[in-house]
């Protein structure tokens, strides 16, 4: 059986579509060939990094890159994992891809609210555990969740 080849695409390439590609990998080598890209990189987060090993997924020797790193590459699926990444998917990258938008909320952006709310990092980085659960949740349904889309 031939494997999907998925790209989870974010902003910044440095959390959300990171734990995507990292649970994909993890969870469902077999059936995917997983990659992630940003728009733009803003180098990996190491709470991402943290959280997801907590989990038993590392995924400390992954690299931030945009989207001219992984050009050529034919997907079968472009998943975006950000609202904004959903809104601004270069058009190249479609090609025969299907586009497909699975929004997760921003734990950096979460993590920094509570900051300003002095709240604890430990607080903090359960915003990050929540987010990475969630994308665990997501990735555990691929690729047979492909064909029904959530609404």
């Amino acid at each position: 059986m031939k494997k999907l080849k998925i790209l989870f695409l974010c902003t910044g390439n440095s959390c959300r579509s990171q734990m995507a590609e990292g649970w994909a990998k993890a969870l469902k080598s077999d059936t995917i060939e997983a990659y992630s890209a940003g728009i733009e990189t803003h180098g990996l987060n190491p709470n991402a990094v943290k959280v997801m090993a907590e989990a038993g997924v590392d995924i400390s020797s992954h690299t931030s890159k945009n989207t001219d790193a992984i050009k050529g590459i034919p997907f079968d699926y472009v998943i975006t994992v950000c609202g904004h990444a959903n809104e601004t998917c270069p058009v190249w990258l479609s090609g025969k891809a299907k586009i497909m938008h699975a929004g997760f909320e921003d734990p950096p952006a979460l993590a920094r609210q509570l900051a300003a709310e002095g709240a604890s990092e430990e607080a903090q980085l359960d915003c990050y555990r929540r987010v990475r659960d969630q994308i665990k949740a997501y990735i555990e349904q691929l690729p047979e969740s492909l064909s029904h889309p959530q609404p």
